[in-house]
C-alpha cells in the first residue's frame, strides 16, 4: 500500500512539473509576440518608448499603442545626441511604413497650360475689291458666298461707258504723226489711269488699237469669297464694295488666355492646336501678337495664333484647345512637388541624411510645372528628400522641437499653424471630455493615409448632435498641441 502511495505522489509531482512548464512557454511565447523585434545593436539605451502620432505620450515597456493599432516605438539615447536640427527615426519603422525618398537633381523647367479659342479669318490675307467707276454689272462668275477662287480667275464683268470716250481720244491722239500731239497723248494715257484703269489693261488696248467697254475682274489670290456685294444687271456706283476675298492658307485661332498665364505667352512661341472635327492632329502654329486689352468678364488676355492651314481643313468658326509651353530656360534644381511641406508661413523640405536621420530644412520656391518644383535657395543637387510619410518624421520633428525651432519667428513670437480640412466617419464620441474618435479618409494636406485616430475639439457644444456612424467635415490645425493631440476648431 505504502508503495503505491509513492508512485502515485511520484506521477503526480511529474504532472504539475509538465503544467508548470507548459505555462510558462505560453507566457514566453506572448511576450515574444508583443515585443517588437530587438534592434541591430543590442547594447542602445532605449530611453523610453512613444506613440509617432502622440509623441508627447511617453511609455516605460514596449507593447500595443492604446491610441493606435500599431507597437510602440523605441527612443534611444543615442539618437537625443544629434546635431541640432537633425531628426532620428528607427530605421525599421522608415521600413515599415515605406518612406519614399528622391534625389535631387538638376534640370529646365517648361511650364505648360492649355486655353480655349476659336478659328478665325486672317484679317491681314484680306483683299478687298471696289468698282473703279461707275458701271453695269454684264456678267457675274461667282454667284455665291464661300465659294472658291483661284487667283487669276475672273469674278464679273463690268460695263464702264465713262472710260470708252477716254481711251478713243487716247487712241486718237496716239495715232497722230504730229510731235506737238504727243504730250496731249501722254496726258490722256494719265487721265485713263486716273479714271481707274490698270497699266495692264491700257497696254492691251494700245496693242489692240481700239477701245473696250466691258472689263473682267479677276481675283488676285487665292480663297474664298467671303462678302458678295454684287449681283448681275446692278448699277454700281464708284468706289461700291464688289468682293471680300480671304485667304485660308492660314487662319488665325483668337485664344483666351487666363490672366495668370499671361507672363508665359510671347510673340513668337510655339503653339499647339487642337480641334474635335479632327482628333489625334495636332496644328502647329507660334504666336502672333498679345492684344492690350483683358476681358473685364472672363479675366484672359486675347492672344491671336497663326495657324498654318494648307489642307484647309481649319474653318472660321471652330473650336480648337491649344497648347501653350513656355520657352525653356536654363537648368536649375529640381525636386518633385510633393516633397515640399507648405505651412502657409515658410515651405520646407525633409532631407534624409542617411543612417535613419533627417532634418526639416527651409526652402524658397520657384517655378512649378508637370509635378516638379525649382528649389531657388536651399537645396543642392545631390541632397535627398522625403516624398512620402512626411507625417511620421514631423511628429518625430515636434518631438525633438527642430521643426517647432525652425517655424518660430525671430524674437520668439509664435504664430498659428495654418487650417487642414478633413473628411471621416465618427467611431467614438465624448462630449463631456471634448473628444472625438475618427476613421478619416486620406488627408495629402497631412501626408496621412486612411486610418482611425482621435482628436481633441476646441468648442465641446459641436460635439452634442454627433453619433457613432456620422460622417463629418472638420478643420484641424496643422500641428498638435502641448500634449501632441490634434486639436479640431470646427466639425461638421
Amino acid at each position: 500500500m505504502t508503495r503505491l502511495l509513492v508512485v502515485v505522489g511520484a506521477l503526480a509531482a511529474i504532472g504539475a512539473a509538465a503544467h508548470g512548464g507548459y505555462q510558462y512557454a505560453l507566457r514566453t511565447m506572448a511576450d515574444q509576440a508583443v515585443a517588437p523585434a530587438a534592434p541591430a545593436g543590442g547594447d542602445r539605451k532605449v530611453l523610453y518608448w512613444y506613440d509617432p502620432m502622440y509623441p508627447a505620450q511617453k511609455f516605460d515597456k514596449p507593447g500595443k499603442s492604446p491610441f493606435m493599432d500599431m507597437q510602440l516605438v523605441p527612443k534611444y539615447a543615442d539618437e537625443s545626441a544629434a546635431a541640432p536640427g537633425t531628426i532620428a527615426v528607427n530605421p525599421q519603422v522608415v521600413q515599415n511604413l515605406g518612406v519614399r525618398i528622391a534625389e535631387v537633381t538638376r534640370g529646365t523647367l517648361q511650364r505648360r497650360f492649355e486655353a480655349v479659342g476659336s478659328v478665325a479669318y486672317n484679317e491681314r490675307a484680306v483683299v478687298q475689291l471696289q468698282s473703279r467707276a461707275a458701271g453695269f454689272v454684264e456678267k457675274l462668275h461667282v454667284r455665291a458666298p464661300l465659294d472658291p477662287v483661284r487667283k487669276g480667275a475672273p469674278l464679273v464683268e463690268i460695263l464702264y461707258p465713262e472710260w470708252v470716250g477716254a481711251q478713243e481720244e487716247y487712241l486718237l491722239l496716239r495715232r497722230s504723226a504730229s510731235a506737238d500731239m504727243q504730250p496731249l497723248a501722254q496726258a490722256a494715257r494719265q487721265r485713263m489711269l486716273l479714271l481707274g484703269m490698270s497699266d495692264a489693261e491700257i497696254r492691251r488696248i494700245e496693242q489692240e488699237g481700239k477701245a473696250h467697254s466691258r472689263f473682267v475682274v479677276v481675283s488676285p489670290i487665292s480663297g474664298v469669297v467671303a462678302d458678295l456685294g454684287v449681283r448681275e444687271g446692278m448699277t454700281v456706283a464708284q468706289g461700291a464694295p464688289l468682293f471680300r476675298l480671304v485667304d485660308l492658307s492660314t487662319v488665325w485661332v483668337n485664344a483666351e488666355v487666363p490672366e495668370a498665364q499671361v507672363a508665359l505667352v510671347r510673340p513668337g512661341s510655339p503653339v499647339e492646336a487642337h480641334v474635335t472635327g479632327y482628333p489625334g492632329s495636332v496644328f502647329a502654329g507660334r504666336v502672333g501678337a498679345i492684344l492690350p486689352e483683358v476681358n473685364p468678364t472672363t479675366r484672359t488676355v486675347k492672344a491671336r495664333i497663326e495657324v498654318a492651314n494648307s489642307e484647309m481643313r481649319l474653318k472660321p468658326g471652330m473650336f480648337a484647345t491649344l497648347a501653350f509651353t513656355e520657352e525653356a530656360r536654363s537648368e536649375v534644381v529640381i525636386v518633385p512637388s510633393e516633397s515640399v511641406i507648405r505651412t502657409g508661413v515658410r515651405n520646407v523640405v525633409i532631407v534624409a541624411l542617411g543612417q535613419g536621420k533627417f532634418q526639416a530644412r527651409e526652402v524658397q520656391l520657384g517655378t512649378e510645372a508637370g509635378g516638379k518644383l525649382e528649389i531657388a535657395k536651399g537645396l543642392s543637387a545631390g541632397d535627398k528628400v522625403v516624398l512620402s510619410g512626411q507625417f511620421l518624421i514631423d511628429s518625430e520633428a515636434s518631438l525633438s522641437g527642430a521643426l517647432a525651432r525652425l517655424e518660430a519667428p525671430q524674437g520668439g513670437a509664435s504664430t498659428d499653424s495654418s487650417m487642414v480640412s478633413g473628411r471621416g466617419k465618427v467611431t467614438t464620441v465624448d462630449p463631456k471630455t471634448g473628444r472625438i474618435e475618427l476613421e478619416h479618409e486620406p488627408m495629402p494636406a497631412m501626408q496621412w493615409p486612411s486610418m482611425t485616430m482621435g482628436f481633441a475639439v476646441r468648442d465641446k457644444a459641436q460635439l452634442v448632435r454627433l453619433k457613432p456612424g456620422d460622417v463629418v467635415n472638420f478643420e484641424m490645425r496643422r500641428e498638435p498641441d502641448r500634449d501632441g493631440t490634434y486639436v479640431i476648431e470646427s466639425i461638421r
